[in-house]
């Protein structure tokens, strides 16, 4: 792996790690600030919702700065945000932190995307993506289940602590290893912005946001799926989250690699095995054996699509590669919060937790029939710029 790839890696676990962590930490936190469980979950409904807010701010406060400078200003913010939270007296100060750190969030993974496949061939562009996208399915594996347990035994402060620690060793290796002079599309930001005018963007937005929602309408409540329906132990919970936790990875890394051979085919298959998963899932969750295959199955398409969104949004926005880049992070944010919350809705009206999986199936049905039509009516753009690049590297711009 190039050591700049590893770079933005690094950054990208230790950003993942930071925001998925606190749902392992929710009872510590709620019991060390005084507040119901219910209220501590908002801190991460607050995380997704500083995305989706900061991701088009930031894009616009960094559109004319060096790529390399860009990045190493984000991780930066990441390393005083968790400093923040590690420090912060009570729940709200606590809640400012956590916005505070969402804000880079979005614009480090649709920057970092782009500067990931820049500096490589066109025809390895998506292995590029899911090789830096890889650190945020390590942070589901490693990161998470470790940083729970530290928070556990030594405090929740102390995991914040320690996320610090990660993001200060990837400024570095963002300082060391970037190059100096990275691509960068020259041009205003508000001329970016018309680009959200054009359905060839708005559409792999628009799939990203359903994506996300399929996924977390039932990820959020795996745990009381898994214990009160199939019987898992409260262990072996966090057992079957590890094991989502490598299927993220493998997922991300084979969704790169068919990404780069025919990525739209690849795109429609992809959702359309959600679905029927997301369907086998709603009959299988009472027995152990096939709900840990479906699991596993599950994750390694759910994630599969990440690099070929990303890729694909990079290569439709080609106008605006950074703004359209870093709002599809905001969209999988959106996605994300508004999934979880389609679930808690459902739930309080009344729907079994076995419901759920039918929920998402829809959903991901929906983003099936949109990227039909997408890649049907727009999507001879990106197999054109691909096969008029002809597998050649892009040039490299000064940005100086």
């Amino acid at each position: 792996m190039p050591l700049h790839l590893i770079a933005l890696a690094a950054a990208a676990f230790g950003i993942g790690t930071s925001e998925f962590v606190i749902m392992g930490l929710l009872p510590d936190v709620a019991a060390d600030l005084g507040v119901s469980i219910d209220i501590a979950g908002l801190l991460i409904t607050g995380y997704a919702m500083g995305v989706v807010i900061g991701a088009p701010i930031m894009a616009i406060i960094t559109a004319r700065l060096p790529r390399k400078t860009t990045l190493i200003g984000l991780a930066s913010t990441f390393v005083i945000g968790n400093l923040l939270c590690a420090l912060a007296p009570g729940y709200a100060t606590l809640m400012a932190a956590r916005v505070f750190t969402a804000f880079c969030h979005g614009a480090f993974f649709g920057i970092g995307a782009v500067v990931a496949a820049d500096l490589v061939p066109r025809n390895q562009r998506s292995s590029a993506i899911a090789l830096m996208f890889t650190g945020l399915t390590l942070a589901n594996v490693l990161g998470v289940p470790l940083g729970t347990a530290l928070g556990q035994a030594a405090g929740w402060r102390s995991t914040f602590w320690v996320v610090s620690g990660i993001g200060l060793l990837a400024v570095a290796a963002l300082a060391a290893w970037l190059p100096a002079r990275i691509p960068m599309q020259p041009g205003n930001i508000l001329r970016e912005f018309k680009v959200l005018r054009d359905p060839r963007v708005l559409w792999p937005l628009a799939a990203s946001v359903l994506a996300s929602a399929a996924l977390f309408c039932v990820l959020t409540y795996i745990a009381p799926l898994l214990r009160d329906v199939t019987g898992v132990s409260e262990r072996g919970v966090t057992g079957v989250l590890l094991l989502f936790g490598v299927a993220l990875t493998v997922g991300s890394t084979l969704g790169g690699r068919l990404g780069d051979r025919n990525l739209e085919f690849w795109l429609t298959r992809m959702f359309a095995g959600l679905v029927l998963v997301f369907l086998a899932l709603s009959q299988a969750v009472h027995a152990l054996a096939p709900m840990l295959a479906l699991v596993f199955v599950w994750g390694t398409l759910g994630f599969a699509l990440v690099p070929l969104l990303q890729t694909l949004i990079v290569d439709q926005a080609a106008e605006a590669p950074n703004l359209a880049s870093t709002l599809n992070q905001g969209a999988f944010n959106l996605g994300n919060a508004g999934g979880a919350w389609l679930g808690s809705m459902a739930l309080g009206s009344g729907l079994p937790l076995t419901g759920l999986p039918w929920m998402s199936a829809a959903i991901a049905m929906a983003a099936l029939l949109l990227t039909l039509w997408g890649t049907r009516r727009h999507g001879r753009r990106a197999a054109t710029l691909a096969g008029q690049a002809g597998g050649e590297a892009l040039p490299l711009r000064s940005n100086a």
